[in-house]
């Protein structure tokens, strides 16, 4: 008993640094030590001793939590041991009700995932985990600390159900989460919602902590009842205004029945606002409730008594007060438009009283915009909704739209000027720097200012011209500052204009080209960084809608602007853009948002053949193709002002020049000579600083701001003759040196990825422009300067050792996921012969694939697929080799090759299809080698027996480790049968391959699939599985891989059907397939 009280001691001892401590070290020492528990056979001892003698909360915790992973292992405990389990937690939670509320939590989730994973297990003919309902209630007949814990045990439940566990198959969750639906969860919403009136019938006191909690956790039940994932759409909860709840039809009765609705809105208007906002949500979901649920006049009498609800609150909007209950609120108003139409809507009693009602609430919201912002986005959803459905209804009842829709634009901006002058005040956080939801807000307010349109282009003149004129006093007088940002409102608002009121939009648009005008004029003495983005967002909404292609060239829009500014068409907007261009990047060089947005915004003219056209006739455009040096455009110098991120915009810069250069290049070597000068004298400079005196902070940043500007300009050469010109260019003088960098910096990513990134870009054979001439020997040339900075890079980076987590990617698995990508375009790119290294003795070909082998080892299986980027670099190259390169494959030490297919199994199973495609293919290339290698051994002619030796190695390798295919099969098989699989063509591939090399092993999986099942459908498995492999014969040809993938295609519907019918069993005993 002493080594229990001793052991018992140091749990709790490590518990305390757990989850109170504040060192790192030993709270990280804790966690190791606490998860060698949960994988120790006295687990389940040591859990019942805290659980029972433990005398701090976090002990009882500790003990919960490693139930509760015990529970969830993918190779589950023993039936018996379960029950046991779920039992004494039972027993213990009824024993002690007055357990702090976080060790409830946590001892019910338990229970909750025992019940969710043994749903459809039997015991004795009986499905054991079934009677949890019975249990609950009877904790409802006991005590209110009781009462709560069996709503909590429900709640949680109903939560576990609904949740889908990666980890395990998705067909498996659906099948019970419907069975869950289907027998017990209407009967748990009815359970609810009588135990709320009884709630409610009572006399509330709101001291009463126990009251609070049992109305609270009622509450929760029901919304998790309603949030449950009812036909297996998976809804993203961002997508919040999209959302309905596809109510099952038995459910019709409650729905239909006034009185359910007016309980939740009872008992908003009951509670206080903790729990009120909970009711809301309620009501959410109740008005998101499927269409189809009700006939037309079951339909307008649901909506009806949602309608009475939303005056009710409107007139007693005590409750609105709290943030809470406002936002829930906000929302349960966005969803009755997302659910009916205007046509409904107006039909309805007391539509006239509500509509005014909903517009005030609205104005009153946008006046107080300090006050819950987040909501406004929902009341402008539901009015912009009911704005654009203004066409479609049909009915003779007034919508009223067009007296409130202008009220709603006039709040909007009058509050946000307003906002202004308080902000500077009292140094609040301004709400315009939000640009995502400005920007947002903005589309929606565009569709709702279309009402009335006149009213809304009239009270923006009036506006504009107001501050305008303030704008301009202020100019002469010493306090600028406060007034200037009020103008940036109304460059923003100008988005509003519409391709139907082009004589207005010209009306607002001259205003803005004018304030262009005065606030150029006073550069760079007065700026503000505020009015230029406004400025830029607006030029681009003029250029979406009147500059382009597809230009309505009599388009209204430039009548007034003719008069006023001399403006007549598209040409001259285009100067006048170009004008701006070239003003901002020469006075804004400090100011990074201001370059990256105007840069943007040249990058987007700079797309399109007919604008680059008309482009290049601008005298600012010449200017700019003939001095883009930091002279002119300081935010192309290199000093210690600027960050090394601020350089990144260099990219696009070159990228939309070099478009505009390409427009009349055609073959003038001269020309390209002279664009390319100031980086030729920036890469002189950087030749002699190495050479000298070495100032390595200089030369490093000169280096940085190259790369990113010659990837800019290898990304628009898109045919052969310019790109020759740029590879004549670098190939001799300056390749050389930025090898060198990566050999000196390799510990720097940011100088070590710009570099990488270029060397990827010129390895890209986009639209051919890599195919020399036959006599030109660049495409190999290329090849072995991509395999000199690879191997640098790989054997340097090699060298940092063990890095923690938060700097491996950063320093070390971003460089590889480059040279990957690099590596994949230029194995790819079908400009290099590779034969011809080995035949005549040349090792960079070899040599980068080492690099390839070395950096692969040094990365971890979790990290190649945790990292995006990786996976999504490395998987195309792994197919890229196995496809073309298989005799390097084949030639791989066994520890290598085991380490390739193993990542080429975890990736079989990944979410993302790009990698899961790449792992298909790569295993079908091993496969069909091995196949064709079988083959061949067959027949053996003589002459075979040398060349074969690669084929020798792979088969070898996999008699020595059979397991290996085996695995893969029952990987693709599981994915088949149980998965939602959505690359099934590329799935079948491999598989067929799998089949013919693995018969004896298929024909066990699939006989451990159908005695799984019940009697009366092994027989309908077994002709699937007949069907599957019906007219395929022994061989990998293209026919009968077709043919097989046919067969698969009806093989998998047919499973589907055949395990979804009532009393299969659900394949839990499927190991094979873990």
């Amino acid at each position: 008993m002493a080594r229990h009280v001793q052991s018992l001691a140091e749990l709790e001892v490590l518990c305390n640094q757990l989850y109170e401590g504040t060192d790192l070290a030993q709270r990280i020492q804790a966690e190791k030590v606490l998860l060698e528990l949960i994988d120790s056979p006295e687990c389940l001892s040591q859990c019942q001793l805290l659980l029972e003698q433990g005398t701090t909360s976090y002990a009882q915790l500790l003990a919960a939590t490693c139930l509760s992973k015990l529970v969830s292992r993918t190779t589950p405990l023993p039936i018996e041991q379960r029950i046991d389990i779920r039992n004494y937690i039972l027993n213990y939670v009824a024993s002690q009700p007055k357990l702090a509320p976080f060790v409830i939590q946590a001892l019910v989730q338990v229970i909750a995932k025992i019940t969710k994973l043994g749903w459809f297990e039997v015991q004795k003919d009986q499905l054991i985990f079934r009677d949890i309902i019975a249990d609950v209630k009877k904790f409802l007949q006991a005590t209110v600390d009781h009462y709560i814990i069996g709503v909590m045990i429900l709640s949680e439940l109903t939560q576990e159900m609904n949740l889908v566990d990666y980890s395990r198959p998705s067909a498996k969750h659906r099948k019970i989460a419907t069975s869950f639906r289907d027998t017990s969860l209407k009967d748990i919403l009815m359970l609810a919602c009588s135990l709320l009136k009884e709630v409610l019938a009572k006399p509330l006191n709101l001291q009463d902590q126990q009251q609070q909690s049992l109305a609270m956790h009622l509450l929760k039940l029901v919304l998790n009842c309603l949030n449950f994932d009812f036909i297996g759409n998976s809804a993203d909860e961002s997508a919040d205004d999209l959302c309905t709840v596809q109510i099952p039809t038995n459910w019709r009765t409650i729905f239909l029945e006034p009185e359910t609705l007016d309980l939740f809105f009872d008992l908003y208007h009951s509670l206080p606002p903790v729990l009120s906002q909970l009711a809301l949500s309620c009501l959410v979901q109740f008005a998101s409730t499927r269409r189809s649920l009700f006939s037309n006049p079951e339909r307008a009498k649901y909506l009806g008594n949602l309608i009475k609800g939303v005056k009710r609150i409107l007139e007693n909007p005590q409750g609105l007060s709290d943030p809470g209950n406002y936002h829930e609120f906000c929302r349960f108003l966005a969803r009755l438009k997302t659910n009916y139409q205007l046509g409904e809507l107006v039909m309805v009693k007391d539509y006239s009283e509500v509509i005014r009602l909903i517009a005030n609430f609205t104005i009153t919201s946008l006046q107080h915009w300090e006050f819950a912002p987040n909501s406004v986005h929902y009341l402008l959803t539901l009015w912009q909704r009911m704005v654009a459905s203004v066409p479609f209804v049909k009915s003779t009842e007034p919508h009223l739209l067009d007296t409130y829709a202008p009220e709603i634009t006039k709040a909007y901006i009058t509050s946000r000027l307003e906002s202004v002058p308080v902000v500077i005040r009292d140094g609040l956080e301004d709400p315009l720097d939000d640009t995502a939801t400005v920007f947002q807000q903005l589309e929606q307010l565009c569709t709702v200012s279309r009402c009335e349109y006149e009213k809304t282009c009239a009270l923006l003149v009036q506006l504009f011209d107001q501050n305008a004129q303030n704008y301009q006093k202020l100019l002469h007088s010493s306090s600028r500052n406060p007034l200037e940002i009020t103008v940036q409102e109304g460059g923003r608002l100008t988005y509003t204009s519409t391709d139907e009121h082009d004589a207005m939009d010209g009306e607002l648009s001259c205003r803005v080209f004018q304030l262009i005008s005065l606030m150029d004029a006073q550069l760079p003495r007065s700026s503000n960084e505020k009015v230029e983005l406004a400025i830029l967002w607006f030029l681009d909404q003029f250029r979406k809608t009147y500059v382009g292609d597809q230009l309505q060239r009599t388009s209204k829009v430039y009548a007034r602007m003719s008069e006023v500014l001399g403006i007549t068409d598209d040409n001259h907007v285009l100067e006048t853009f170009m004008a701006k261009i070239v003003t901002n990047l020469k006075c804004w060089g400090r100011c990074e948002p201001v370059i990256s947005r105007t840069l943007q915004f040249l990058n987007d003219l700079s797309v399109g053949y007919i604008l680059l056209k008309k482009l290049v006739k601008i005298d600012a455009v010449k200017f700019m193709l003939q001095n883009h040096t930091s002279k002119h455009f300081p935010f192309l110098g290199v000093n210690d002002n600027y960050s090394l991120s601020d350089l990144r915009c260099r990219t696009t810069f070159y990228t939309a020049l070099t478009r505009l250069l390409m427009v009349d290049l055609g073959e003038d070597e001269d020309e390209f000579e002279n664009f390319m000068l100031p980086l030729t004298v920036s890469f002189e400079t950087v030749t002699q600083i190495f050479n000298n005196s070495f100032k390595q902070e200089e030369a490093k940043r000169m280096l940085i701001g190259l790369a990113r500007d010659l990837r800019g300009i290898a990304f628009a050469l898109n045919t052969k003759t310019s790109y020759t010109m740029l590879f004549d260019w670098i190939y001799t003088s300056y390749l050389p040196i930025l090898q060198r960098a990566i050999e000196l910096w390799y510990r720097e990513a940011a100088c070590t990825t710009p570099i990488l990134k270029l060397m990827a870009e010129l390895l890209q054979n986009r639209s051919q422009r890599l195919n020399f001439d036959v006599s030109s020997p660049n495409g190999i040339l290329l090849f072995r300067e991509a395999s000199k900075m690879i191997c640098t890079y790989g054997n340097q980076i090699l060298s940092l050792g063990t890095l923690s987590k938060d700097q491996v990617y950063p320093l070390k698995l971003k460089g590889i996921s480059i040279c990957y990508s690099a590596l994949k375009s230029a194995l790819c790119g079908n400009y290099v012969s590779f034969g011809v290294f080995k035949l005549y003795g040349d090792n960079h070909f070899d040599n980068v694939l080492q690099a390839f082998v070395k950096m692969l080892l040094s990365v971890s299986h979790s990290d190649l697929l945790q990292y995006r980027k990786l996976s999504q670099s490395y998987y195309p190259l792994l197919e890229c080799l196995t496809q073309d390169h298989m005799s390097f494959i084949t030639s791989l030490e066994p520890h290598v090759l085991m380490y390739i297919l193993t990542s080429i199994s975890e990736g079989l199973t990944a979410l993302d299809t790009i990698v899961s495609s790449s792992c298909c293919a790569s295993l079908d290339y091993v496969v069909t080698s091995l196949f064709k290698h079988i083959a061949k051994e067959g027949k053996k002619p003589v002459r075979c027996r040398e060349i074969s030796q690669d084929g020798q190695r792979l088969l070898h390798f996999m008699q020595q480790n059979p397991e290996v295919l085996q695995q893969m099969m029952s990987i693709l098989m599981n994915t088949i049968i149980f998965e939602d699989c959505r690359n099934q063509w590329s799935v079948s591939r491999p598989l067929l391959g799998l089949i013919l090399l693995n018969e004896k092993y298929f024909s066990e999986l699939r006989a451990s699939l159908i005695t799984s099942q019940p009697d009366n459908k092994r027989e309908v498995l077994d002709q699937c599985f007949r069907n599957l492999m019906e007219g395929v014969e022994q061989n990998l040809l293209v026919k009968n891989r077709d043919r097989f993938t046919q067969n698969m295609s009806v093989f998998r519907r047919d499973m589907a059907d055949a395990l979804r019918c009532e009393g299969a069993t659900e394949a839990s005993s499927l190991d094979m397939m873990s």
